[in-house]
Order: C-alpha cells, then structure tokens, then sequence
C-alpha cells in the first residue's frame, strides 16, 4: 500500500526512487554517495534487493544496515571484511553499482565533480574527478542531483568527469564496453536516457509539472512520455523512519 502523498516528503520520494535503481542488481556492492543515496541503498537491502553488498564506509559488509550516520560497530551486523583495496578489485571487476552526486550534467550523461570554468584558470575548484573516470568505464553508474537548476543540467560540462553516451559511443576502442549509464534522479524528477543517449524525462514527482522540469534545465529535454514516480509503500516508510533514519536526517 502506497503512502500518503500530503505526509510523505519529496526527499523519501527521491530516497524510494534511488532504492529502486538497485532493484535487481545482485551481489554486488552498492556505493552511495549522500543522505539520500544512502537511505536508498540500505532501503534496497532491507526490501527488493537482499542480495546487495552494503559498506558501512570503514571497512566491513553489513548484512544488515545500521542507522545513518552509524558505522556497522554501533548497530549494523558484520558479514565481511572490504579494506579500501579490495575496493579497486570490485570496482574493476564491475561487480559494484555507483550513485554518485554532480556539480554539471550535460545532455548526455556527461558529469563534472571537478571544477568550474575554463580547467586552466578555473572560477571555481571542486573535489577533482575522483572516481568518476574508472566508475563510469566499469559498471552501472547513476546520479543524484540535490537542487535542479540550469546551474547543473547545463549544454555543456567545463570537465567531463564521468563519461557521457556521446563520448562512450564515439570512442575506437573497447575500454568502454561495460559504459552503463542508469538514471539521475533530482528533487524534481527521475531522468533516463533515449535511444540516442541523450536525458530524458522518466517520471516527474508527485506535485512537480513539466515546465518546472523546463524551465530548469539548460538544454531541450523531452517529457512527453513522463509518469509520475512512485511514492513510498507504508512499509519503506517505516522503514525509513523507524529504522534508517531514526534521528530524521532526511528531513534537515
């Protein structure tokens, strides 16, 4: 039985909705990067996807979560140990999914985490590209966008961190054979990818129109054939808050 749209919060929709980019997924170790991911990863493993591999952002699998902000010493239940070396064992055998966040995204998936302006006199340094090259070349890889703004959705990236459809099908050679783009998901909507690998829109939240969608995005993007995206069941509420985020960090 689905929540109650007036009660539930656009932040345990987008929760919901990063959960289910997991759904299926198998044995593999999930990597979230926020409060929101994280809810929605350890969400995944507590309903549709058992399977998944959760760190608890130390060193150990957890079979069962702990609350957010807790590592698997102060409530979680240790199934494994995942020193940071073995993660690039993991992550190069593809045996690993990713959400990440974005400071740009460009029509095609393109996202930079790196910095703003031209890269040799940048206006703007962020985080450098970390991850994102190796994520993006070998295994599943989506994002989270916080705030949707044309400050993010933007024509083109200042740096391409992670890999975009456009750069991936153009290239020669076969490194990028395993380039899986998923979904982005936003305090808006959940986008996806057309068949010429561009974003689209999947579904818009509950209470969000297209124009907002629109009007916040820095190129053309189809909504034509947008749902709404599902709210929570009864049960991933409570679970969210009663056991995830008992404290109500989705909610500061």
């Amino acid at each position: 039985m689905a929540g109650d749209a007036m009660t539930t919060t656009r932040a345990e929709v987008c929760a919901v909705a990063c959960a289910d980019t997991w759904r299926g997924a198998g044995e593999v170790l999930a990597h979230a990067v926020g409060t929101i991911p994280s809810v929605g990863a350890r969400l995944a493993k507590l309903t549709h996807s058992p399977d998944l591999a959760l760190s608890d952002g130390e060193a150990f699998l957890m079979s069962e979560p702990p609350p957010l902000g807790k590592t698997a010493a102060a409530g979680g239940t240790v199934e494994g140990w995942v020193p940071f070396r073995a993660i690039f064992d993991l992550l190069n055998s593809g045996r690993r999914q990713s959400m990440m966040g974005a400071s740009q995204v460009d029509a095609y998936g393109n996202q930079n985490i790196s910095s703003i302006g031209d890269w040799r006199r940048p206006t703007r340094q962020l985080i450098g590209v970390r991850g994102a090259p190796g994520n993006t070349v070998n295994h599943r890889v989506d994002y989270f966008v916080g705030k949707h703004s044309k400050r993010v959705f933007v024509e083109r990236v200042d740096v391409v961190s992670g890999v975009g459809n456009d750069r991936a099908r153009a290239f020669a050679g076969s490194a990028l054979r395993f380039h899986h783009l998923g979904v982005v998901i936003t305090d808006l909507a959940v986008l996806d990818y057309a068949g010429d690998g561009r974003l689209k829109v999947r579904s818009l939240h509950p209470g969000v129109t297209a124009d907002q969608v629109r009007e916040n995005t820095g190129f053309d993007i189809d909504v034509s054939t947008a749902g709404t995206t599902r709210l929570p069941t009864d049960e991933e509420l409570r679970l969210i808050r009663e056991v995830i985020d008992p404290t109500g960090l989705l909610s500061s």
